[in-house]
C-alpha cells in the first residue's frame, strides 16, 4: 500500500519523505509552522520554518529559537519534496502549507478564513489533490455577518456605554482577534486601554500594521480613568480580581461562539459579537470546492458531522485527530499576570 505524503502521528502531521513535521505538538527536529497560536506553534523544536511575518510573533512567544522566514509562494525543497507557504487569512503571518512530491499535491490549511480582515494577508486559493481542513465552525448554524457591520456595532456599543459612564471591557484573544478589534475601534469615542498580554503582542505587530494608540493598564491606573473608555483584554482575564476592580463596567466578547446565546450565558458575558478568525460553514464548503481536491481530511472542530456531509456530497472525506483547538486554543494561552487596579 502506498504511503501517504502526509501522515498523522503522535507528534504531529509528518512528511516522511522530507522528515519534516507540520505544526507538531511534540518536540521534533524540523517543523514548518502555519501560524503563531499556541496550539500550532510550540516550544522545543530544533529548527522552525514559517512565514517571515510570523517570525517576530513566535519569537516573542517562544523565546530564543532557530527560525527561518519564507515569502509567500517561495518554494523550498527538502529531500526532493517541494514546500511553499500561502496566505491563510486567519491572523497576521498565518499560512497554508503546500506540499508537492512525485506529482501529488497536499495542502494543510492550519486555521483559515476567507473574509479579508484588513490586517492579515487575504486567503489565497491553492489547488491540490488532498486538502487538510479545520472545521472549527463546521455546522450550518454558523454564518458570519460581514466584518464591517459587526465592528460598527461594537463602536456603537462602546459609545452607548460611555454615555452611561461605564467602562467597556471587550474580550478577544491576545494574538489575532485583539489586533483585529483594535484596528477598527474608533478613538474619537474615547481612550483604548489594554491588558498586558494584548499590549505586548500589539507592540510586536505595530511595525506591520497601523494601529490606533493604546494605553497599557498599570498599577498606577485608577479605575476612574477607565470610565467611558474601552479595555481590550484576553478571555482568561474574565472573572479575575483585576477586572472586578473596574466596576461599573459592561463586558462583551468577540467570537464565533457568540452565535449561541448559551455560550454567552456560560461565560457570563453581557454582550456577544459574532466575529471569528475562522471560516463559517459556507466559507468552508466554498473553499473546499474551489481547491478541486477529491480527498478531504477534517481536523479540529465538528469533524464527524462535517466529514459526513462532505461524503454525502461525493468527496472522499475522513477525520483525523490532532491537538489543535481552533478558536478555543487561546482561551488560557496568556501566562502574563494582570496588574492590580487601584
Amino acid at each position: 500500500m502506498k504511503k501517504p505524503l502526509l501522515e498523522f502521528t503522535n507528534k504531529g502531521i509528518y512528511c516522511s519523505a522530507a522528515k519534516v513535521y507540520l505544526d507538531p505538538w511534540q518536540p521534533v527536529n524540523h517543523a514548518i509552522i502555519s501560524h503563531g497560536h499556541a496550539d500550532h506553534s510550540r516550544y522545543g523544536h530544533k529548527h522552525y520554518i514559517t512565514h517571515h511575518r510570523n517570525v517576530p510573533i513566535i519569537s516573542h512567544r517562544l523565546g530564543d529559537i532557530n527560525v527561518v522566514g519564507k515569502e509567500w509562494g517561495e518554494t523550498f525543497v527538502v529531500n526532493n519534496v517541494k514546500f511553499s507557504l500561502h496566505p491563510a487569512g486567519h491572523i497576521i503571518g498565518s499560512s497554508q502549507i503546500r506540499v508537492e512530491h512525485k506529482g501529488e499535491i497536499w495542502v494543510f490549511t492550519g486555521d483559515y478564513k476567507t473574509e479579508n480582515d484588513g490586517i492579515s494577508t487575504p486567503y489565497e486559493l491553492v489547488q491540490c489533490d488532498t486538502f487538510i481542513t479545520e472545521c472549527t465552525f463546521g455546522l450550518p448554524a454558523f454564518k458570519w455577518t460581514p466584518q464591517k457591520e459587526v465592528l460598527h456595532d461594537i463602536n456603537q456599543w462602546w459609545a452607548a456605554n460611555r454615555a452611561e459612564g461605564k467602562t467597556s471591557i471587550l474580550f478577544g484573544y491576545s494574538l489575532g482577534k485583539a489586533q483585529r478589534l483594535l484596528k477598527y475601534l474608533n478613538p474619537e469615542i474615547g481612550k483604548i486601554y489594554t491588558h498586558g498580554a494584548i499590549e505586548n503582542m500589539t507592540r510586536v505587530l505595530r511595525p506591520l500594521v497601523d494601529f490606533p494608540d493604546t494605553t497599557l493598564i498599570t498599577r498606577e491606573t485608577k479605575k476612574d480613568e477607565l470610565l467611558g473608555n474601552i479595555v481590550l483584554a484576553p478571555p482568561s482575564a474574565h472573572g479575575s480580581t483585576w477586572i472586578r476592580k473596574m466596576v461599573p463596567y459592561v463586558t462583551a466578547s468577540a467570537s464565533g461562539w457568540m452565535t449561541f446565546r448559551g455560550a454567552r450565558r456560560r461565560r457570563a458575558i453581557d454582550k456577544g459579537f459574532v466575529l471569528s478568525d475562522h471560516c463559517d460553514w459556507q466559507g468552508l464548503l466554498e473553499s473546499i470546492e474551489a481547491t478541486g481536491a477529491e480527498k478531504i481530511i477534517c481536523t479540529h472542530g465538528y469533524t464527524e458531522i462535517f466529514s459526513r456531509y462532505l461524503r454525502e456530497q461525493g468527496y472522499d472525506a475522513r477525520t483525523e485527530e490532532t491537538q489543535y483547538e481552533g478558536e478555543l486554543g487561546e482561551l488560557n494561552a496568556t501566562k502574563e499576570e494582570p496588574v492590580a487596579i487601584e
